[in-house]
């Protein structure tokens, strides 16, 4: 009878997970979509409109108007502020993917979004008597921040994945991904339109004009709205996210048997069986995200660096402070505008004609034709002249947030090094063009060649995930063909609501 039972509870299951993977795309798709894409878009504002301003701190807290030069953040400092919100996301993805699967997707997806909320306004509100004071509490919060924006990371993905059905699922995984280029180009147009706000009603010279006045005292207002401004879209969706149910497939796969569950998710994702059935494929999503995030974060938080050694933004002393936070917004807004958004949305609308192994393999190959085009011909674009030319949802519902929450943890520890990594060794190999405070490196051309090579590794360790276009997740993380335990109580979801969840 025991038995009888665990097989009808089995074909209860499997008809809820057909019925998701056959359902028509309906409206609380596209609602799904804007909900957890709202989140990716705070993520990448919060993440990257600190490399907008860093200059800015650097001139209003650090500046000594005897020097030649306005002051920068030293580079201790600089480290910390570009980098510490991403070690907070690491650990955040690693403790909200884990929590997602012992509580439910559901149960912590708002408490990610009120601690972005909380900590983006308390980065704005960063206090101290002293530049060192006033750097430590703005680096407290924007850890925290990090913290909040890890979690959101592999709830969003792994929740989107678990509502799509079969046929549109990588589309919208996809769109939701692509929130984050929106998120860049938002940080840019916002630093945009305040720094041209300010520059306007607050006039002031460049800094080789008078030291003193090129930085007004109203410029210390600038990055803090910029940062506080981060709260406004996840405030605008909290309220929704409340009221998302709990996805049917977390439902039928893990909710259904808790203590089975529960032995999963402890003892699952270190099984010789895990290791043995997704462990080549655990490790192919983390360490090519791990080499992505380490090209993408070194140029996306230093370009501005590279726009300055190409000279597509003039040399600070030209400058007011304000205008140069304008200056440097414009330019990144640009790439936005001309890259990251096209792109994302270029595997938005053809994942699923391309297939995610072929789309994943020409990213690599492309970043690394192109920044072999940067590296290779420097010398000529840093001349007067030549300046214009300038995976997650194959592993089994129960550790499927899990799993998410360690590929991108990974791609995080690839941002850290990148983060960190890049402000160290793109400094010039020539002493007597070293930044203040720093040593010697290997120079931003070298530092390019080394990006490279993490793109050329990339590409080739994407062989290591296996194409999932056309597959249910049930068929690609085998929870219908044996690789879970009978009986996982699919009785808790009846097959009639599954179309409204």
């Amino acid at each position: 009878m025991a038995r009888q039972e665990q097989e009808r509870q089995r074909q209860r299951q499997l008809q809820v997970l057909t019925t998701l993977d056959a359902a028509k795309t309906q409206w609380y798709h596209f609602t799904a979509i804007v909900v957890a894409g709202m989140g990716f878009f705070t993520d990448a504002y919060d993440l990257f409109c600190i490399s907008l301003v860093t200059k800015l701190l650097g001139r209003v807290y650090y500046t000594d108007p005897t020097k030649p030069d306005p002051g920068t953040l030293p580079p201790n400092v600089a480290a910390a502020v570009n980098g510490v919100a991403l070690c907070g996301t690491l650990a955040g993805q690693l403790f909200f993917g884990w929590l997602g699967d012992r509580l439910g997707r559901k149960s912590v997806y708002g408490m990610t979004l009120l601690l972005m909320v909380v900590c983006s306004l308390a980065s704005g509100l960063s206090f101290g008597s002293t530049p060192a004071g006033v750097m430590t509490t703005l680096c407290f919060f924007r850890f925290w921040l990090g913290f909040g924006i890890g979690g959101d990371y592999p709830l969003s993905a792994t929740i989107m994945s678990e509502y799509a059905n079969k046929k549109t699922r990588s589309g919208f995984i996809a769109a939701v991904f692509a929130m984050q280029g929106f998120g860049i180009l938002a940080g840019g147009i916002v630093t945009l339109a305040l720094s041209a706000v300010f520059r306007r009603a607050f006039p002031a010279p460049a800094y080789q004009v008078d030291a003193v006045a090129s930085t007004v005292p109203q410029a210390d207002y600038v990055w803090r709205t910029i940062l506080m401004l981060g709260a406004a879209p996840a405030v605008l969706t909290y309220y929704w996210r409340t009221k998302m149910p709990e996805t049917a497939r977390y439902t039928a796969l893990v909710a259904g048997n808790a203590k089975q569950a529960a032995s999963d998710i402890d003892y699952g994702l270190f099984s010789s069986r895990f290791a043995r059935r997704r462990g080549s494929h655990l490790l192919g999503t983390a360490v090519t995200w791990f080499l992505v995030d380490i090209a993408y974060y070194s140029q996306s938080l230093f370009q501005k660096d590279i726009f300055a050694s190409i000279h597509w933004i003039p040399k600070a002393r030209t400058m007011s402070a304000i205008e140069e936070v304008f200056r440097i917004s414009r330019a990144q807004t640009l790439i936005a505008l001309c890259g990251t958004v096209p792109g994302h949305w270029f595997t938005v609308f053809l994942i699923d004609v391309l297939g995610r192994f072929a789309i994943q393999l020409q990213g690599f190959a492309m970043m690394t034709v192109f920044m072999l085009g940067l590296a290779i011909p420097y010398h000529h674009w840093t001349t007067p002249g030549n300046h214009i030319g300038f995976r997650r949802h194959i592993f089994p519902a129960r550790l499927r947030s899990t799993c998410h929450g360690i590929s991108a943890a990974d791609c995080k520890a690839g941002a850290i090094i990148g983060a960190f990594g890049f402000l160290y060794a793109a400094q010039s190999q020539d002493k007597a063009h070293v930044d203040a405070g720093y040593n010697p490196g290997i120079g931003v051309r070298n530092a390019l060649f080394v990006l490279d090579a993490c793109n050329l590794l990339g590409f080739l360790l994407t062989f290591l995930v296996p194409e999932s276009k056309g597959k249910s997740l049930e068929e690609m993380s085998g929870e219908v063909d044996g690789d879970q335990t009978s009986g996982n109580g699919a009785n808790a979801v009846q097959p009639s609501g599954v179309e409204r969840v």
